[in-house]
């Protein structure tokens, strides 16, 4: 059998991704595979702030270019950090069953896990040091930490980890995926409630992604796709379409399955925390994506437009600034 090239960023993270896809693709199909590690614009520029550097196609472009030359045969990817609308061409053929979607609040290395979120407030204090890159996650953590400051913070792990436990951050605000999958999920200070902020559309979710007229290569990655993920990403990345965003905006949105139907969830957040609009909506897991839509469309009617306008405004602000 032919092996199968994949595509995938040379960080930890994603190195455990990719070979969590070989893995199943080997054992469920019998094809070899091989990991062909590609550096992205975000590798690049690790030590620059995302707000600064923009966040659309940051860590899959040469990714997803090199799947257009068929330099690879598959691209694996934190499904968070993919565009809503894909280059021409390209779909996404798989994706694993989700981890743990929600963000948690990590505290330095000698700190107890907490039993809840007020908990973790009333340890934090008045005006706590929290480490993120994320707009989303400044805009709803905000609102629940009136007196922090946010602050930018990049790197690996182990980077981020050190920054925190040698007191540079009082806290960090990560992906629970991301440190289970990289076995530190006992560095879990809490996890936030999805109601007190709404996690990235994708988050906790790996995706591979093929080439549209690659029918081979459907067939070996349907081999590996959990439908419940899939049908939970289709309608979180219709939000994102439909309300016109991408990555560094304060969009979230999560979505679950029970029996045959979705259930969506989204929140649309001013990057001072100050306006919030949510939205739900309900429908057939056959049709997720219509789910999605409907969850955006209310999300405009109640003014979501303006303020995403404003974010793009503020963005376009801040990349104007660089050289």
């Amino acid at each position: 059998m032919p092996t199968v090239r994949l595509g995938t960023r040379g960080s930890q993270l994603a190195l455990v991704q990719a070979r969590m896809v070989a893995s199943l693709i080997s054992a469920r199909t019998g094809y070899p595979c091989e990991e062909i590690v590609i550096k992205t614009s975000g590798d690049r520029l690790a030590e620059a702030s995302l707000s600064e550097i923009g966040g659309k196609r940051l860590f899959v472009k040469e990714i997803e270019d090199a799947l257009l030359a068929r330099e690879i045969d598959v691209a694996v990817h934190s499904s968070k950090d993919m565009p809503a609308v894909l280059p021409e061409g390209l779909t996404i053929g798989a994706v694993l069953p989700r981890e743990d979607p929600r963000d948690a609040m990590i505290l330095p290395g000698s700190a107890p896990p907490y039993a809840s979120l007020e908990a973790i407030i009333r340890a934090l204090g008045n005006g706590p040091r929290i480490g993120t890159s994320s707009v989303r996650r400044t805009a709803q953590l905000s609102r629940l930490f009136p007196m922090a400051r946010f602050a930018p913070i990049r790197g690996n792990l182990d980077t981020r980890m050190r920054k925190l436990d040698s007191g540079d951050y009082d806290a960090l605000v990560l992906a629970s995926a991301g440190l289970r999958r990289l076995n530190h999920g006992h560095r879990i200070s809490a996890a936030l409630p999805v109601d007190a902020c709404v996690p990235a559309p994708g988050q906790g979710i790996v995706a591979v992604e093929i080439r549209s007229d690659d029918d081979e290569l459907r067939a070996v990655v349907a081999a590996i796709n959990d439908t419940a993920s899939a049908a939970a990403l289709d309608a979180e990345r219709a939000v994102v379409e439909r309300l016109g965003g991408g990555c560094q905006m304060p969009i979230g949105a999560y979505a679950r399955l029970t029996d045959e139907t979705v259930h969506v969830a989204a929140i649309v957040t001013s990057i001072d925390g100050e306006r919030v609009v949510r939205a739900e909506a309900t429908g057939a897991a056959l049709d997720a994506r219509a789910a999605g839509v409907e969850a955006a469309n209310r999300l405009l009617e109640g003014g979501a437009g303006a303020i995403l306008a404003e974010a793009r405004q503020a963005g376009s602000a801040v990349e104007g600034l660089q050289p």
